[in-house]
């Protein structure tokens, strides 16, 4: 069976979808149901009119998390509308369960449309603000570019609950950790490096504006779309012009990339060249991160020079993939109750995941890295006292280390901005609480 008849029969059977839902408490008897219903649930009720934060001790509020998308930009897919990325928001809902035991509910939502069949803002915005009394969190999914970043903002601003738009943040909190480690491999201050980022869509802006945020200074960006080097004449909206280079010697993705010690692929597949990566700076890192196919393969930009390669896909070394932000994000902002999930947050994250690829992998997380990644571990990938490598600059996905010590260090940055509603007084015993809890 190839792939594609695999995957079908995977969403097929035994029964439609890849989510259900079970009660969390037990109703077999008559005494049961009438705790579980009427009469015995008008009590709660009650308790939360009249202390509406009560809603958090007497549901399931405060680990459940809406994965809202109107299907505009799925995956790869495009504009398929939201009945066909519904699979896409399902197997969303599966790691949030799988890596942060966090309960999600795909909501793919329709008539948030305008004539010409993309986002409508602003009915997408007062769809998705109705459902703050039902979920402690929104992660918004999937929704095209530029509309996306209006939706993003005006929710923060109107709602009590962390809003997250993964395409934007989740790529840039992973790839800034990759690229915090292959700085430190190749000696290079994020304040030096010249960065070229090709792709202007949600993902491609959001990484290039969060690695400024962390210290690559704005005048040694250069950020291409499909018709060239963006410049302040040709920009066609807001966050593209944040960007635009006033630099008048590039015009072309080869030209902006000579010299450049960064590229950051967020486009279409085999746009970059070996001879491309050839003419970047010595010590040069690749993010290709194009998928199924990156905008070069990584064998091709290690021979041409590259001295650290990162992609999305999970068979080539430095997979940049959003399980390793989201479930703990999540974890970390829910479990401190949290009204936002701020820059300061995400930084927190990124800082997180570069940690965990410095950590000594031993014990079980060894045996777990070694059963989940048998090359790798045969190849030493994993070994050292600090294993930090060109192959090894972001910790793997089924590390268990990850979820707990992101969270960990996302609630601990949550409280010091004042946006946790609820302290943890011992970090240590709290990232210890989130690694026993998502082993069950």
């Amino acid at each position: 069976m190839d792939l594609n008849a695999e995957a079908l029969a995977y969403h097929s059977a035994p029964v439609p979808g890849k989510l259900e839902v079970k009660p969390s408490k037990p109703c077999l008897t008559q005494h049961d149901l009438s705790l579980a219903y009427t009469p015995g649930v008008a009590k709660p009720c009650l308790e939360i009119h009249d202390r509406p934060q009560e809603v958090y001790r007497y549901t399931g509020k405060g680990n459940t998390v809406a994965v809202v998308s109107d299907g505009t930009a799925v995956l790869g897919l495009g504009n398929i509308g939201p009945a066909a990325g519904l699979p896409v928001m399902e197997g969303k809902c599966v790691l949030f369960k799988r890596f942060a035991d966090i309960d999600a509910m795909p909501l793919c939502l329709g008539k948030v449309h305008g004539a010409d069949g993309r986002t409508d803002a602003e009915r997408l915005i007062a769809a998705v603000e109705t459902l703050e009394p039902t979920f402690g969190g929104i992660n918004l999914e999937d929704i095209a570019a530029p509309a996306c970043f209006q939706v993003e903002t005006t929710l923060k601003e109107r709602m009590g609950i962390p809003v997250f738009h993964d395409d934007q943040h989740g790529t840039a909190i992973i790839s800034l950790a990759a690229l915090l480690n292959a700085a430190k491999l190749t000696g290079k201050p994020l304040s030096s490096l010249k960065v070229v980022g090709n792709g202007a869509g949600a993902a491609g802006l959001s990484c290039l504006e969060f690695y400024i945020r962390a210290g690559v200074l704005r005048e040694n960006v250069v950020v291409c779309d499909s018709k060239g080097v963006v410049t302040r004449e040709n920009a066609s909206n807001a966050a593209k012009r944040a960007l635009a280079t006033s630099r008048t010697d590039v015009h072309s993705l080869a030209e902006a990339m000579k010299g450049a010690d960064v590229f950051l692929g967020c486009s279409v597949a085999n746009c970059v060249t070996p001879g491309m990566v050839r003419s970047m700076a010595p010590g040069a890192v690749v993010f290709a991160m194009a998928n199924p196919v990156p905008e070069i393969m990584p064998q091709l930009a290690k021979e041409a020079g590259a001295a650290v390669v990162g992609t999305g896909r999970t068979d080539f070394p430095n997979q940049i993939n959003n399980v390793l932000g989201f479930p703990g994000i999540f974890r970390g902002a829910l479990d401190v109750r949290a009204r936002d999930i701020t820059p300061g947050m995400q930084l927190a994250a990124s800082y997180a995941l570069a940690e965990i690829a410095t950590m000594p992998v031993e014990g079980e997380v060894r045996e777990i890295l070694a059963a989940a990644y048998p090359e790798d571990a045969q190849a030493g990938v994993f070994d050292g006292a600090c294993p930090l490598k060109d192959s090894y600059v972001i910790p793997k996905p089924f590390d268990p280390r990850v979820v707990p010590h992101v969270a960990r260090m996302v609630a601990k940055a949550a409280m010091e901005e004042g946006v946790a509603q609820e302290a943890i007084q011992d970090l240590d015993a709290y990232e210890e609480a989130v690694a026993r809890r998502i082993r069950g």
